[in-house]
C-alpha cells in the first residue's frame, strides 16, 4: 500500500496518527478509501494536503524537498509493483521469516526478537485463515527497524577499523603477541565489513589491545627503553610525566565513555524501566564529564544490568502469565475481538521474552487492556479505553527518537495513564502537537547538520594535498560524515554521534587551515618543494597522544644527518640531545645555543612566520638536510634537527617529557 511507505518516509516531521488522519479525511474528500488509493490519488494529496499541514512545522522548501523523496519513491514502488505479481499473505510471511534469517546473527537485538515471535503467532494465524494485516504491518516495521539499526552499526564499524588501522603502523615497533593478536582482529573486522556484518565484540577487544599498546609505546619513548622490552612489564605509570600520565588517562576516559555508551545501549529497554540503573548510569556520565575515571564501577555496572535484566524477564513473563488468567475471568460486554487480540499480543510478549528481549512496553498496555475489559460497563466506552491507551503506547514511542521530545510528553503521558486508570478518557492531541513540534525542530536540525558536513568535506578537499596527521584525521572524519550523511532517519544515538563527528571534524577543519597558513610560510622561506614536504602543525599541549593516529605509512626518505654524540650533563638540553636531537636557541637572527647553523634561523624565521596560525603549537616538517621540529620558548624559538625519518608521536612526547622536567 502507497500510503504506508508515505507515512514511513515522512515518520521523522508528523507524527503517524496525524499524517494518517490527514490521508483518510482527504481520500474520503475525493470519494475514496485510503486503503485502496491509487498512485495518482495519493500523490494529489501529498502535494495539497500533506504539504501545507508540513508547513506548519519546517521550512516551505525542506517540505516540498520531502514530499518530492516520497514522490518518487511511490513512483519506483508503483513500477516494482506492475512487473512483479502481489505476494500473497503467505509470501509476504516467508518474506519476513528471510529478514529474521538473515539477522540471526544479532539474536539479543529485541527488534528481532519481537520479530520472530510475531512470525510464530502469524504462521498459525495464516493457517487459520485469521487476518494477519496488522501483524504483517507491524513486522514490516520491525523489519525496517533492524536495517537501520544495521546501517548505522555499518557505519560506526567503519568509522572504529579505520582508526584501527590508522593505529597499526605506530604500535609496529612493540611486536609480541599483542600486535598479532590485533593484527588478526583487524582482518576479521575488515572481512566482516565488506560482507556488512556487525562484530562487536571483536570491535571492542581491538580497542582494547588499541589502548594497551599505547601505553607501552608512551612509556618506551620517555623512558629509553624499547617497546619490546616493555611488553614484558607492567607499566608504571609513577616512573612517567605527569603530561604522558595525563594523556594516558585521556585515553582511558575516551575508552571508558565508549564503553558505558555501548552498554547503555545495549540495555536501553531495561534502563527505562529500572529508574535505580538509570540514576546510576547518570552519575557515571556526571563523573566523566567532571574528567573522572570509572575504574571497577563500569565492571560493576555490567554485572548489574545483567543480573537486572534476568530478573526483570522473569517478572514480566509472571505478570503475562497472571494476566492470562484474568484475561479467562473476563466477564460481561467486551467490544468485538478484543479478547483475541489481548490473547494474540500476550502470545507474541512471551515469545519476545522468552527470546531474551524485555516486552515491558507490550506487557504494561496489556495490563491497561485486561483492567479495561474485567471493569467495563460498556463496549463502545471500552473500545476508547483501550484505543486511548494503545494510543499513549505510541506517542511513547514516536518520542524516543527525537531530541527533547520524551523528557517533554513523559509528564502528560503520565496523567493519561492516570485518567485511564479511572476510567476517563483523556484527549491526547496536545501531546502529539508538541511532539510534532519537536519533529520539526528536529528536521531543520538534521538539515543543519548535513550543510554544516558537507562543507567539511568540501573544505577538506582543499586541503587534501597537505600531508600530516591532523589532514589524515579530517580525511577519516571526512568519510565517517559521508557515510552518516546518507543514512536516513537517525535513531537518538545516531544522531549523537553524527553531531559529535561534525563537532571533532569542524575542529580539525580549524586545525588544518592552520596547517595551510603555515605551509605557505614554510614554502615562503624553503621554497615550494617544501610545500609538499609538510608534515603538520599540532598543538603540544594536546590531549590526543597519537593526534587520532594518522601520519604518512610510507616513511620518509632517511637523509644524511647524524646525531650529535652525547653532551655534558650541564646542557639544560640534555633530555633531548640524548636522542639524538642537534638543538637550538634562536632569538631574532642569532643562535643563543647549538652554535652558528644559517638552516635553524630561517627554520625559526618560518615558525614566527607562521606563529599567529601555529598558537604556540609545535611545527615538524621534512626540510632541507633532514627532518626539523620548531617550538616557541621563553627568549627565542626552539629548533630541533632530528635523525629521519621523523617518528613525530615520539618526539612530541620526549618534548614534553622534557618540558616537564624543566619546570
Amino acid at each position: 500500500m502507497h500510503h504506508r511507505t508515505a507515512m514511513r518516509l515522512l515518520g521523522d516531521l508528523i507524527s503517524p496518527k496525524a499524517l494518517e488522519r490527514i490521508l483518510q479525511d482527504a481520500a474520503r474528500a475525493r470519494g475514496q478509501q485510503l486503503e485502496t488509493l491509487d498512485e495518482a490519488g495519493l500523490s494529489d494529496i501529498l502535494k495539497r494536503e500533506v504539504f501545507k499541514r508540513l508547513q506548519l512545522s519546517v521550512p516551505a522548501p525542506l517540505a516540498k524537498r520531502r514530499v518530492q523523496e516520497v514522490l518518487t519513491a511511490i513512483g519506483q514502488e508503483a513500477m516494482r509493483v506492475t512487473q512483479e505479481r502481489p505476494a500473497d499473505v503467505k509470501m509476504q510471511v516467508l518474506g519476513l521469516e528471510d529478514t529474521a534469517k538473515r539477522f540471526a546473527l544479532y539474536f539479543d537485538w529485541p527488534e528481532l526478537q519481537r520479530l520472530r515471535s510475531l512470525l510464530n503467532v502469524a504462521r498459525d494465524a495464516v493457517r487459520d485463515n485469521q487476518d494477519v494485516t496488522a501483524l504483517l504491518a507491524e513486522g514490516n516495521t520491525l523489519a525496517e527497524a533492524l536495517e537501520r539499526r544495521l546501517q548505522e552499526g555499518l557505519v560506526a564499524q567503519a568509522s572504529d577499523l579505520a582508526e584501527i588501522r590508522a593505529a597499526l603502523p605506530k604500535l609496529s615497533a612493540v611486536g609480541g603477541p599483542k600486535l598479532r593478536r590485533l593484527e588478526t582482529l583487524t582482518q576479521q573486522i575488515d572481512d566482516a565489513q565488506k560482507q556488512e556484518t556487525l562484530l562487536p565484540a571483536e570491535v571492542e577487544r581491538a580497542r582494547k589491545l588499541v589502548l594497551d599498546l599505547r601505553k607501552l609505546v608512551e612509556s618506551s619513548v620517555v623512558s629509553a627503553v624499547s617497546p619490546q622490552q616493555r611488553a614484558t612489564e607492567e607499566i608504571d605509570l609513577s616512573m612517567l610525566p605527569a603530561e604522558a600520565v595525563q594523556r594516558l588517562q585521556e585515553l582511558e576516559r575516551q575508552d571508558e565513555r565508549r564503553a558505558l555508551a555501548d552498554l547503555v545501549r545495549e540495555y536501553e529497554p531495561l534502563l527505562r524501566v529500572r529508574a535505580d540503573l538509570d540514576r546510576t548510569v547518570q552519575d557515571l556520565r556526571a563523573r566523566q564529564d567532571a574528567g573522572g575515571l570509572l575504574g571497577e564501577d563500569l565492571s560493576t555496572l555490567r554485572v548489574q544490568l545483567g543480573t537486572a535484566l534476568r530478573e526483570t524477564l522473569n517478572d514480566e513473563l509472571s505478570r503475562l502469565k497472571r494476566l492470562e488468567g484474568r484475561l479467562e475471568d473476563v466477564r460481561g460486554p467486551v467490544p468485538r475481538g478484543s479478547i483475541e487480540e489481548a490473547r494474540l499480543s500476550i502470545s507474541i510478549a512471551r515469545g519476545t521474552l522468552e527470546g531474551g528481549a524485555l516486552a515491558s512496553d507490550e506487557v504494561a498496555r496489556l495490563e491497561g487492556v485486561v483492567q479495561a475489559l474485567e471493569h467495563g460497563q460498556n463496549v463502545g466506552d471500552t473500545e476508547r479505553l483501550i484505543a486511548v491507551q494503545r494510543e499513549t503506547y505510541e506517542l511513547e514511542r514516536a518520542a524516543r527518537d527525537v531530541p527533547g521530545a520524551s523528557e517533554l510528553i513523559a509528564p502528560g503521558i503520565a496523567q493519561a495513564r492516570v485518567a485511564l486508570e479511572r476510567g476517563q478518557i483523556p484527549s491526547l492531541d496536545d501531546l502529539w502537537a508538541t511532539l510534532e513540534r519537536r519533529m520539526g525542530e528536529a528536521a531543520q536540525q538534521r538539515e543543519n547538520f548535513d550543510e554544516r558536513a558537507d562543507r567539511v568535506i568540501g573544505e577538506y578537499d582543499q586541503y587534501r594535498s597537505l600531508a600530516g596527521e591532523t589532514i589524515q584525521r579530517l580525511g577519516r572524519a571526512a568519510n565517517v560524515l559521508r557515510a552518516q550523511r546518507r543514512l536516513g532517519t537517525l535513531s537518538r544515538e545516531a544522531r549523537e554521534q553524527y553531531a559529535q563527528t561534525i563537532t571533532d571534524a569542524e575542529a580539525l577543519l580549524d586545525e588544518a587551515r592552520a596547517e595551510f597558513e603555515a605551509a605557505r610560510q614554510v614554502t615562503a622561506t624553503f621554497g615550494s618543494d617544501a610545500l609538499s614536504d609538510l608534515l603538520g602543525v599540532f598543538d603540544a599541549g594536546g590531549d590526543d597522544l597519537f593526534g587520532g593516529f594518522g601520519g604518512d605509512d610510507s616513511a620518509p626518505t632517511p637523509t644524511t644527518f647524524t646525531p650529535t654524540p652525547p653532551v655534558a650533563p650541564s646542557s639544560p638540553f640534555e633530555g633531548l640531545q640524548v636522542w639524538g636531537a642537534q638543538v637550538y636557541l634562536v632569538s631574532g637572527h642569532d643562535v643563543t645555543f647549538g652554535g652558528p647553523e644559517p638552516l635553524a634561523v630561517r627554520v625559526a624565521d618560518a615558525y614566527v612566520g607562521a606563529s599567529g596560525a601555529l598558537g604556540g603549537g609545535l611545527m615538524a616538517f621534512e626540510g632541507p638536510q633532514g627532518a626539523w621540529l620548531a617550538l616557541g620558548q621563553d627568549g627565542g624559538t626552539l629548533v630541533l634537527r632530528v635523525p629521519a625519518p621523523l617518528d613525530l608521536d615520539a618526539w612530541r612526547a620526549r618534548l614534553s617529557a622534557w618540558q616537564t622536567a624543566q619546570a
